[in-house]
């Protein structure tokens, strides 16, 4: 069976079958770059029907793993799927497995249990993180949603399948979140260093929310807590590693504080904390040399999926919402992992990543908003590419905060026909109206000559084609009305170098924009 960029070849993940098990690839090969991957990687880098956002990568064994939590595709709410893994070796970031399914809502005991304010008493598994602890077992932490408790599942592998474990508690058997004093617990980490210590962090920076479920948030930043060997039982009082809200200005932080999304690494002997800054759209860091609990400075943006904040970027380049996800370096190379939002709300999120640069002082550089990610270098200048690739898409009037669109006819978005489902991709960018723009980064172009766009246009329009956003048009493709997917071609005016592709749709009617091909 072949999909259109994601081709099935065999049912083993890490040496093991799993029911449903799938390794994808794209199909574009990426050997004359002097890459050593099989296969090009784009953004996002896992199928286009998966939605992974929150996404935190843990190198274990040569093999790299997401654990994230799962979003349904036009859902309702955050994180409606059970938990899924994929991974891929190390020395191939092209090749991602599908794991299948590690944890499921219901095998913690309280799922219905807790009352849950805005959904009743349905719960749903929101961002986890995973470590292997000093006993060489694997331990998954997560929070039922808004319950404000956080929770444990065990495996002796780290594709699972996990089992409930236990909650996180006090010496006195209080459950952490629920004593007096506390802060709201949501969006935990856990990290276990090299002297086998392990800690966790949470935090979340809503007073709004927080009073709504009856906690009394001090949104003062992010707590670190030392848990016993035991992975569970608190070991050490909960300190603040960096500020919130209500502490943060005349900070380094001030405009960046924490808000969610805890996440720890550690990289030649320094800690690194990521997180999701008060600009929601922001993954930003601090770093320490002092120890996983103190001395944290702040170090700048690490990534937007409004890619606002990027060089001289001060607007947003794409609809953007929350975001959450963090570092790992793989084969001697940092990337960063955040997600971004589709379909016009910020329930069906997706998990992209970006190579990311650190400097000779071991501080990290933003990373650019890319179609290429995790590809090692820009695409090829040959070839066919789905339009969902984009890392640029707007209006005439520009992008937005996701779920601030008004009037849907007035901006485009990412999306699939039919259900969520785990087969047959079919992600493209619908409703281009007059002057909106989808943007490609990178290609390396070679004088190829000519260039064809795959849409489905309401009214006969043209579709101006350029090698950077403000560049002059090197193609007009001129296209005819159709109710079915048309593939229109004209020439292009040949370069050679790196670029970037921009296309603008010039038209009273509106277009879905499915693919493109370069030749």
């Amino acid at each position: 069976m072949l999909f259109c960029f994601f081709s099935v070849h065999v049912p083993f993940c890490n040496g093991k079958k799993l029911d449903g098990n799938t390794v994808y690839s794209t199909n574009n090969k990426n050997e004359k770059w002097g890459n050593k991957m099989k296969n090009q990687a784009f953004n996002p880098y896992l199928p286009s029907w998966e939605y992974i956002p929150d996404g935190e990568p843990h190198l274990f064994d040569g093999r790299l793993y997401i654990y994230g939590s799962h979003d349904r595709f036009n859902g309702t709410h955050y994180c409606m799927n059970d938990y899924v893994c994929w991974s891929a070796p190390a020395a191939d970031l092209s090749e991602w497995c599908y794991e299948g399914v590690i944890y499921r809502p219901e095998q913690d005991p309280n799922f219905n249990v807790y009352p849950n304010p805005f959904k009743g008493t349905r719960h749903y598994l929101y961002a986890p993180d995973v470590t292997k602890g000093p006993d060489g077992r694997y331990y998954l932490y997560y929070a039922l949603d808004f319950a404000g408790v956080i929770s444990v599942a065990a495996a002796d592998n780290p594709a699972g399948p996990f089992e409930f474990f236990g909650d996180v508690h006090h010496k006195d058997g209080t459950l952490y979140g629920k004593r007096a004093g506390d802060e709201f617990a949501f969006d935990p980490a856990v990290f276990t260093d090299d002297d086998g210590k392990v800690w966790l962090y949470s935090g979340f920076g809503s007073a709004e929310i927080c009073r709504r479920l009856g906690n009394e948030t001090t949104e003062t930043g992010c707590d670190c807590i030392e848990l016993e060997p035991n992975m569970i039982t608190i070991r050490t009082e909960p300190v603040k590693i960096i500020p919130g809200r209500a502490n943060g200005k005349g900070s380094p932080f001030e405009g960046h504080e924490f808000y969610e999304a805890s996440s720890m690494r550690k990289f030649d002997g320094k800690y690194y904390f990521i997180y999701s800054s008060m600009l929601s759209h922001e993954l930003a860091y601090a770093v320490s040399e002092e120890g996983p609990d103190r001395g944290f400075v702040y170090g700048g943006p690490l990534h937007s999926n409004g890619n606002i904040g990027y060089g001289d970027c001060h607007e947003a380049q794409c609809y953007w919402g929350n975001n959450h996800g963090s570092i790992e370096r793989v084969a001697g190379k940092f990337y960063v992992f955040g997600h971004r939002q589709t379909n016009y709300h910020e329930f069906s999120r997706q998990g992209v990543a970006e190579e990311i640069r650190m400097d000779e002082n071991g501080r990290f550089e933003m990373a650019e908003m890319t179609s290429c990610g995790l590809n090692g270098g820009p695409l090829n200048g040959s070839g066919t590419y789905e339009a969902r690739i984009a890392c640029v898409l707007k209006s005439k009037e520009g992008a937005c905060k996701i779920n601030k669109i008004k009037n849907k006819d007035l901006h485009p978005s990412f999306t699939q026909t039919g259900e969520d489902r785990m087969s047959d991709p079919d992600q493209y960018i619908c409703n281009l109206n007059d002057g909106s723009t989808a943007g490609f980064k990178y290609f390396k172009f070679e004088n190829q000559t000519e260039i064809t766009v795959r849409v489905k246009a309401d009214t006969e329009g043209i579709m101006e084609v350029r090698y950077g956003e403000n560049e002059e048009a090197a193609a007009f493709i001129h296209v005819a009305p159709s109710a079915e997917r048309i593939d229109f071609k004209a020439e292009l005016q040949p370069v050679s170098g790196v670029y970037p592709l921009f296309f603008t749709w010039k038209s009273e009617g509106r277009t879905d924009f499915f693919s493109f091909s370069v030749a």
